[in-house]
């Protein structure tokens, strides 16, 4: 599973997910939680700049993580198949935990 996590100061995760520019990727396989990269996108490349429709560099991942969105940054991630996670916890690899936990897999983070 590829979670992508909001985080505009590149550590934490960070809120105002629609207008977040840089994003920490990992990898869950199942057994073990691996960071792949993080994304830096142009202001034009945000989720509230992308159209509903037009493809995204995030199209990948199956999970989002923020400290919150709005109703339609939702209803675009739902249209990608890509669930949105909502977290108070600022900590990317708790926040992964807890979504993994919710979700009914193994979280060796």
């Amino acid at each position: 599973m590829k979670i992508a996590v909001c985080s505009q100061n590149r550590k934490t995760v960070t809120g105002h997910a629609g207008k977040c520019r840089r994003f920490r990727l990992f990898e869950h396989d199942g057994q073990a939680l691996r960071e792949q990269d993080l994304l830096e996108l142009p202001i034009e490349g945000t989720f509230h700049a992308t159209p509903f429709e037009a493809p995204h560099p995030l199209d990948d991942v199956q999970a989002l993580i923020a400290l919150d969105m709005g109703d339609g940054l939702k209803r675009k991630l739902a249209a990608r198949g890509i669930i949105a996670h909502l977290t108070e916890l600022t900590d990317p690899h708790a926040a992964i935990q807890s979504f993994l936990t919710q979700h009914g897999a193994t979280p060796h983070v």
